[in-house]
């Protein structure tokens, strides 16, 4: 960020100096004691599990940071030479900082939210963005009430415009990510049932995603798909520019859809009277999607079409996210298990079904947080087992058992089977997979299915 001094760090935060040079500039801030910076400011974060509080020694002692905030007097510490502010709550100073940041910075802001394919749409606009601007953006996924903060921490006068994600598993939690980032652009991907067993209904989810335009004003652009039955109807009651991507009758239309297996996807969009293909080289139409939110973005800041083909041609997927690679025994696997909610494993599945293979075996693990819904959600990615024709089902877990029966109710009557631990499956892979097999393993960062790519990717 650009330095900003203690004096003033105090006044924005309405805190109190208890030692230190009002003048000292800080440029950097940290909320880890084992990454913090010299001379940087470090601000201790009070969670269910932890206290950064406990860890202002470390981050005085060993990282020998600069200036602190915090919410306790300090014991046991020369403070000295320390520059120390006192606040009511680290966590809301955390956020005025990077509000005031936001601020400072008369440059578009683009945040985007959705149930799926955030972060991917994020990456996605990056990178067309990029081809052009010196573009902020979130990095991972670190998009709830501490990483958002965060990222708007790194921006400076380099910066043409700032890309951000931003999650939610509650009402209210959007509205108050955008108090601080004052989007000029707001990108919603679909509404989909992750965090139903909270939110309890979709109508919920809807309402709370739709927190996204609270703080719109003149010159702010809505860009939403426009297949998402909720979102569709957005624009009968809002009064702010829309762009609708998709494939049915919207501004950003995509037609002639081709998977291409696990090289990719293509399709065409008409932008001006000219007929574009857009080549991609990672499968599944949701990705269609995606990248249509990364045109639209890259055509409104005048980025010449050309760009934003080889910039989505060029685009790859991160860790455990739709990662496709052949072991050294001849294996293709769908390394899938960054998380999973019902839209994702609706995905997931249709880029197993679209795959060439000898058998296609679908290793699947739990959908947590649905709550009350969970039962019938997992019970409808049995559906999708067969509409995909998968040959072999493995499920893993407590409420995974339902895609099973889900399954076998649409007839999938042999080649299903149920395992409590990632060890049993494993054992039993051992004794099943061959040469020119297809596997999907996939399910929600609790079930840790990482473990069984890994035996996967190890594997003699």
């Amino acid at each position: 960020m650009e330095p900003i001094t203690m004096a003033k760090l105090a006044d924005i935060l309405d805190g109190t100096i208890i030692s230190g040079d009002l003048d000292l500039e800080i440029d950097m801030v940290s909320t880890d004691s084992r990454t913090a910076q010299k001379g940087s400011l470090f601000i201790p974060l009070k969670g269910e599990r932890f206290d950064g509080h406990d860890f202002i020694y470390d981050a005085v002692i060993n990282r020998e940071v600069g200036a602190i905030l915090t919410e306790k007097p300090l014991k046991d510490i020369d403070i000295s030479q320390l520059a120390v502010i006192e606040v009511e709550d680290t966590l809301q100073a955390l956020k005025d900082i990077a509000s005031y940041n936001r601020a400072r910075f008369n440059i578009p802001v683009i945040a985007i939210t959705g149930s799926t394919g955030k972060t991917t749409t994020k990456d996605m606009i990056y990178g067309v963005l990029s081809t052009k601007y010196d573009v902020l953006a979130t990095e991972g996924n670190l998009n709830n009430e501490i990483g958002l903060p965060l990222t708007l921490l790194r921006l400076n006068s380099n910066h043409d415009m700032a890309v951000v994600e931003l999650g939610m598993n509650e009402l209210g939690e959007i509205h108050r990510l955008v108090e601080i980032a004052m989007p000029d652009v707001a990108i919603i991907t679909n509404i989909g049932l992750s965090h139903i067993g909270k939110l309890k209904s979709q109508d919920n989810i809807f309402k709370a995603k739709m927190e996204i335009f609270d703080y719109f004003h003149e010159g702010c652009m809505a860009i939403l798909n426009g297949d998402d039955p909720y979102l569709k109807t957005v624009e009968e009651e809002f009064t702010y520019p829309i762009i609708y991507i998709g494939t049915g009758d919207v501004y950003l239309k995509a037609y002639d859809i081709e998977p291409n297996g696990d090289s990719g996807i293509s399709y065409y969009i008409d932008v001006d009277s000219t007929s574009y293909k857009i080549e991609l080289s990672i499968p599944g139409v949701h990705n269609v999607y995606n990248s249509l939110f990364a045109v639209a973005v890259g055509l409104m800041y005048e980025i010449d079409m050309e760009l934003i083909k080889k910039a989505l041609y060029n685009f790859q997927l991160g860790s455990m996210r739709l990662n496709i690679f052949t072991t050294d025994y001849g294996v293709k696997i769908i390394d899938d298990v960054y998380n999973a909610n019902p839209e994702s494993m609706r995905v997931a599945l249709s880029v197993l079904g679209d795959m060439e293979s000898r058998r296609k075996i679908a290793i699947l693990g739990d959908m947590l947080e649905l709550g009350s819904y969970s039962k019938k959600a997992h019970k409808n990615v049995g559906k999708w087992i067969v509409k995909e024709n998968i040959d072999l089902l493995i499920t893993m877990g407590r409420d995974s058992k339902y895609i099973g029966i889900g399954a076998r109710e649409l007839g999938m009557d042999n080649n299903i089977y149920h395992f409590n631990c990632n060890k049993d499956v494993i054992e039993y892979l051992d004794t099943l997979i061959d040469t020119g097999d297809t596997i999907l393993v996939k399910g929600s960062r609790g079930m840790q299915m990482e473990q069984i790519v890994h035996h996967l990717r190890e594997r003699r």
